[in-house]
């Protein structure tokens, strides 16, 4: 059987209505969490506006249950159109116990055999010091990312104040997730980690999972055919 972690990220006043969808196919886990976008301040500054206000929805779905949510998000909430928001799907390779995926799967039968997978995107996930989302994503681009989603987060390693390979463990952070194609995620990271990397102000840790599938990229689909 395969699991999925699914993930939309949309506009905030969006929320409600991916919510709404998510919890109508039965799931029993729908997480959300505050988030905002990665327009430079230069950027707002300069046109007068604020930093888009973003949502992140999570659950947990089977292979099944996946394609069926984004085709409701597609038909719905026309995930698909450039704006609109991303929906992506990232592989679970185990969980915890017979219970937990009982729980998760309403009591489905694991079926047989190892699952294939075809990763044609990526998302790359920096952890940064608070404050240096910028550069992080002005490293970024350089490397050719379009854009991406920040959460705020708190470190809680080590004693307060202890730093290693000049990233202070405990402070205030950002998490920046960046989707990105499987053959450019490489490039961006290593831009990230060469201009932001442990031992510069940003302090940025970059890792990527794989994404079985996504939504919400028509436009650089498009621009990557012709």
């Amino acid at each position: 059987m395969i699991l999925n972690l699914v993930a939309a990220i949309v506009d905030r006043d969006m929320a409600p209505a991916m919510s709404e969808l998510l919890e109508g196919q039965g799931l029993p886990l729908v997480l959300a969490m505050l988030a905002r976008g990665t327009t430079t301040s230069e950027a707002l500054d300069l046109y007068g506006l604020e930093a888009r206000e973003k949502s992140l929805l999570m659950t947990v779905a089977t292979a099944q249950t996946t394609a069926q949510l984004t085709r409701l998000a597609k038909r719905r909430l026309f995930i698909d159109v450039p704006g609109n928001g991303i929906m992506l799907a990232i592989p679970i390779k185990s969980v915890g116990g017979g219970r937990t995926l009982a729980y998760l799967t309403g009591g489905a039968k694991p079926a047989d055999g190892a699952p294939e997978f075809n990763f044609s995107h990526e998302l790359v996930l920096a952890v940064t010091n608070e404050g240096c989302t910028d550069q992080i994503m002005d490293a970024a681009r350089s490397a050719g990312a379009s854009g991406g989603t920040v959460l705020h987060a708190k470190g809680t390693g080590g004693k307060l104040g202890e730093k290693f390979l000049g990233v202070r463990l405990a402070d205030e952070k950002e998490v920046i997730l960046i989707v990105a194609r499987a053959g450019g995620k490489a490039a961006i990271m290593r831009a990230i980690t060469e201009k932001c990397g442990p031992g510069t102000e940003a302090g940025a840790v970059v890792f990527s999972l794989p994404i079985s599938s996504v939504a919400g990229l028509r436009a650089e689909d498009e621009d990557a055919e012709q």
